[in-house]
């Protein structure tokens, strides 16, 4: 699979990773175990090189899962995890359901969360390590970002940077951290469907030389192919908690892309990826993966070609016609809370 750099911070990642908060977080839905450590197996096998997590999926068992998974691979992996959700100390009955967890990002506590990423992954250094979902008073805080560098210099962490979250939108955080802060990364929500405010996000890191990461590619499954005006989600599935007219206009939309897949050995799952890596800011994406059969199909839209030029203009003026979904049909909050 092709590789891309974050910034110039000489960390590789392959152009599509994996994001374990899929096999990790018990409301997705996965909860076998071994299911889910197969999954990453056959990934890593596959070419994945990858693998996000985040001390808060499962109270650390992203991390603990993603070394057993891995084993001795880990050590030549690229490990993206996240810190900032104060999960150990949040009684267990504020964390049922998918509420978001009070934040903390004082030094002294994200050192602590540093060394226990460290301990759980049983590594020496975290490859790229993220603020996640920092509000603005979080990016404001000069000594946050000097205590990262100073995590640079001691050689625990490589490279690092925010993700903005956890639902689509927070235009003035993400643009402020791009403006401000010294970052080889932010992670965005960014598809076909939902391009605002990628776009401003996109425009900033050009100007500052940060990479993106694309999280939702897929537009929580639209941009797969997979759904029709009859599909259900189980109770226990994040999408059950959008509207009705999401499913419903999210259709319609995708019906206007066939120019894409038509007469072309492609996907539309694929496309979606595709449309991605032609932003040359962006190093990878994030697809969700929960079964085998998605680890082939989204590996391969990292060994293609992006989108020729003239595709990549159709599609933007798609979304100049109000091609996109509504704000208000996007990501939501409930939907994607610590994730």
């Amino acid at each position: 699979m092709l590789k891309r750099q974050f910034g110039q911070s000489g960390v590789e990642a392959s152009v599509v990773g994996f994001g374990v908060w899929t096999v990790s977080m018990p409301w997705w839905g996965i909860k076998d175990r071994e299911f889910g450590k197969r999954l990453l197996q056959m990934a890593w096998d596959r070419g994945y090189t990858l693998f996000d997590t985040a001390d808060t999926y499962g109270n650390g068992d992203g991390e603990v899962i993603l070394a057993d998974a891995l084993g001795e691979n880990l050590k030549r992996a690229t490990v993206s995890t996240k810190f900032g959700y104060d999960w150990m100390g949040t009684p267990a009955e504020a964390r049922k359901g998918q509420q978001e967890l009070p934040q903390n990002f004082n030094p002294d506590f994200v050192t602590t969360a540093l060394e226990g990423s460290l301990k759980r992954l049983g590594r020496e250094a975290i490859d790229l390590y993220q603020a996640h979902n920092p509000k603005m008073s979080a990016i404001e805080r000069d000594d946050l970002f000097a205590l990262l560098e100073k995590f640079k210099r001691e050689g625990k962490v490589r490279a690092y940077g925010v993700s903005i979250g956890p639902a689509i939108g927070w235009e003035a955080e993400g643009v402020a951290a791009l403006k401000k802060r010294k970052m080889d990364c932010m992670m965005v929500i960014h598809n076909l469907l939902e391009q605002k405010p990628g776009r401003s996000f996109i425009a900033e890191a050009k100007q500052s030389g940060c990479s993106l990461m694309a999280r939702v590619p897929h537009s929580s499954g639209m941009l797969e192919g997979m759904y029709n005006k009859d599909t259900k989600f189980d109770s226990t599935d994040h999408r059950s908690h959008r509207k009705k007219v999401w499913l419903e206009q999210g259709l319609q939309k995708v019906e206007q892309l066939g120019f894409l897949t038509e007469g072309k050995d492609r996907s539309l799952s694929q496309v979606a990826l595709q449309y991605l890596l032609g932003i040359p800011e962006m190093a990878s994406t994030l697809p969700n993966i929960y079964n085998e059969a998605q680890i082939e199909e989204f590996a391969k839209a990292g060994e293609m070609a992006p989108l020729t030029a003239e595709e990549m203009k159709r599609v933007d003026a798609l979304f100049d016609a109000n091609y996109g979904l509504p704000e208000d049909l996007s990501a939501e909050k409930v939907a994607l809370a610590q994730a």
